[in-house]
């Protein structure tokens, strides 16, 4: 008979729906000393200093798509890391759907305004989209944007093809798909490749009516290019659900743009975190225990 392995869930605080998660996949709850792996719903700080006390983990479930401030911890002491890719993939691309919509069709300064105003809008319907990464986010969009006809050119690390896109590039050619696009969506990981890729040649490079729209990490855009290039309207507008810095100060000069949403990253609202993660909880220790390709794996190369 199968020995469940032993798994060690935390922090405290978050430990009981993380253990009947566990137990559920058929999985026992044990120490961390004795853990051979551990469901981790904290931030990167609490779990350093609990991994010299776990000298028999295999495996770290991370909670978090992107994994920049994990990678710090991950020596060669723990064989693997699995992150929360693909698990908020479908509410961040209706977050992004939302949020292009809204700057279309200019919600934002006309929920600010007190007077009546009539003034132009985008339509979605046969624009033309570009979207930096090619993961779940991305596909999930992509199958969104299906109704509205939308021509969709995904850029990616690697041009391999992706599911539903008219065209994938390589991020070398980012430039070259800016020129005509009605919409440029972020929704790739943060690394040393992807920091700062939006700044003002990308931005003078895009049509003055485009929408930037950002729902992955605030360090792909240089701030202070996009506030010059919303205040000079070099482009339509962006809607960020995410900002560098983060959280944005208040009193910050994107909160006064008429051209500007921000949604204070909630693209994955709290509320429905828990029971998304869950479900990557069960699926991976059931993984776990049947010696299975777990979901989410990271690449601590590439950075994600």
């Amino acid at each position: 008979m199968q020995v469940a392995p032993g798994i060690a869930v935390g922090p405290e605080d978050e430990a009981p729906w993380m253990r009947e998660a566990v137990l559920e996949a058929g999985a026992s709850e044990t120490t961390l000393p004795e853990a051979e792996a551990l469901i981790w719903y904290g931030r990167p700080e609490q779990l350093a200093p609990l991994l010299d006390s776990a000298p028999k983990l295999r495996w770290v479930q991370l909670p978090a798509a992107g994994i920049e401030d994990y990678l710090p911890l991950m020596g060669p002491a723990i064989e693997t890391w699995t992150a929360a890719k693909g698990v908020y993939a479908d509410p961040c691309a209706e977050h992004a759907l939302g949020l292009t919509i809204a700057g279309f069709r200019h919600f934002e300064a006309a929920a600010r305004t007190r007077t009546w105003r009539k003034g132009p809008g985008k339509t979605l319907f046969d624009a033309r989209a570009v979207i930096v990464g090619g993961g779940g986010i991305a596909q999930s969009l992509i199958r969104l944007l299906k109704p509205f006809r939308v021509h969709v050119t995904v850029v990616r690390r690697q041009p391999e093809a992706t599911p539903g896109a008219d065209r994938t590039v390589s991020s070398k050619q980012l430039m070259e798909t800016l020129g005509d696009a009605d919409l440029l969506v972020l929704a790739a990981p943060l690394t040393t490749e992807t920091e700062l890729m939006v700044g003002e040649p990308q931005l003078r490079a895009m049509k003055h009516d485009a929408w930037l729209v950002n729902v992955a990490r605030g360090r792909l855009v240089n701030t202070d290019d996009l506030v010059r290039a919303l205040r000079e309207h070099w482009i339509g507008g962006a809607g960020l659900d995410v900002t560098d810095p983060e959280p944005l100060p208040d009193g910050h000069t994107l909160w006064q743009l008429d051209n500007c949403i921000i949604t204070s990253h909630t693209a994955n609202p709290p509320n429905l975190d828990r029971d998304l993660f869950r479900k990557r909880i069960i699926e991976n220790v059931r993984r776990f225990i049947d010696g299975e390709r777990l979901l989410g794996l990271v690449d601590r190369a590439a950075g994600y």
